[in-house]
């Protein structure tokens, strides 16, 4: 009886520092060795060469449907959005060949998803007799510029959109399939269709669009937009004009101060459109200076975004390598706009009582 006696004090103070030791995580813009130091939603990155050395920095997204709610209409929110999702670094070659092309993200589709990411922009192309995923060359699929069949992209997204019921995914389609029903044929093959919101439900003239609780209630938890017109009628994709107003790609739509509508959309401040996806990813990706992007800069053109499309706040935000950063990066610059649509703060966080973010 003694020495259990005496043994379990010491016994308790153990527990307590282990406890204790556990808890020790680092903090954004701390020093670390591995990604086991950072906290939650955080990673271990070397943003050279702005850092001497590895830093904490944000692996993942704040939602705003589970901080806050999701009982506003699906155009007062912001998405983070993956620019060409689905050209990821070491993706082995489906076609046998090697491929000589760019890539845009690190991630496997199933990861941007899980960490936060709610739209990708996705290139589809008729090839080998399927839809594909791919860069072009002269407007068309080939074998080194291939990626991977959509279908498998796609069934990616279904397992996601089945394993989190409140949540929505929207997918952009720079369009190249001329098959008819091409499209159709892979949403219906990966189970996509199910969770299909229909174009009759989209606001044709800049009113809001449905509540996103009442999409997730009826289950219609993924919208699709397509770059040609005549598949709204043919095969019931949205023509992405006909909804949203986009910036300039590449290196013009990273001109400090600048902010314009691409050939294809209509003015950013067209009212009649109810969505706004800012761009922001150079003409060439490249992973080294990602990071450096995606900081004040691109807080700066969110700024100057708004005001170009008529005090709106965006609701996609594009970038490339979207979880590298100096910091917060594409996550904090996401919250920074839901903070702006949700509550009028520069913090998603802000908006919650007592969540000890000030709201600025």
């Amino acid at each position: 009886m003694g020495r259990a006696f005496t043994a379990a004090p010491l016994l308790l103070l153990l527990g307590f520092l282990a406890l204790g030791l556990g808890a020790a995580t680092a903090n954004v813009g701390d020093s670390c060795s591995t990604s086991a130091d950072c906290g939650a939603g955080q990673w271990c990155f070397d943003c050279e060469p702005k850092f001497s050395g590895s830093h904490c920095v944000r692996s993942a997204a704040t939602n705003p449907y589970q901080l806050i709610n999701n009982s506003l209409p699906f155009n007062k929110y912001a998405y983070l959005t993956t620019h060409n999702s689905y050209a990821i670094v070491g993706e082995p070659s489906h076609t046998g060949i090697p491929r000589v092309t760019f890539d845009n993200q690190e991630d496997t589709v199933t990861d941007q998803l899980n960490n936060g990411v709610r739209a990708l922009m996705l290139d589809t192309y008729d090839f080998k007799g399927d839809v594909w995923l791919c860069h072009s060359n002269g407007g068309k699929c080939n074998d080194f510029t291939a990626f991977e069949p959509a279908l498998d992209t796609f069934k990616e997204i279904e397992a996601f959109l089945s394993s989190n019921p409140s949540e929505i995914v929207t997918i952009i389609l720079e369009d190249y399939v001329n098959a008819p029903n091409g499209l159709t044929n892979v949403f219906n093959a990966s189970g996509l269709l199910k969770y299909w919101f229909p174009v009759s439900k989209m606001p044709q003239n800049g009113q809001d669009w449905p509540l996103v609780s009442d999409m997730v209630a009826s289950n219609q938890r993924l919208v699709v937009f397509t770059s040609i017109r005549s598949k709204q009628s043919s095969e019931g994709i949205a023509y992405q004009w006909n909804f949203m107003v986009e910036n300039n790609y590449g290196d013009d739509g990273m001109d400090a101060g600048k902010c314009s509508n691409r050939a294809e959309s209509a003015p950013l401040n067209d009212k009649t459109k109810s969505l706004v996806l800012m761009n922001y990813f150079p003409s060439v990706p490249v992973k080294f200076t990602a990071c450096l992007q995606h900081s004040q800069s691109l807080i700066d053109m969110v700024n100057t975004c708004y005001g170009a499309a008529g005090n709106r706040w965006a609701n996609f935000i594009a970038v490339d390598y979207y979880k590298r950063s100096d910091g917060g990066g594409a996550f904090q610059a996401t919250d920074l706009l839901n903070g702006r649509l949700l509550c009028g703060c520069q913090d998603v966080r802000a908006c919650l009582q007592g969540s000890g973010v000030v709201c600025a």
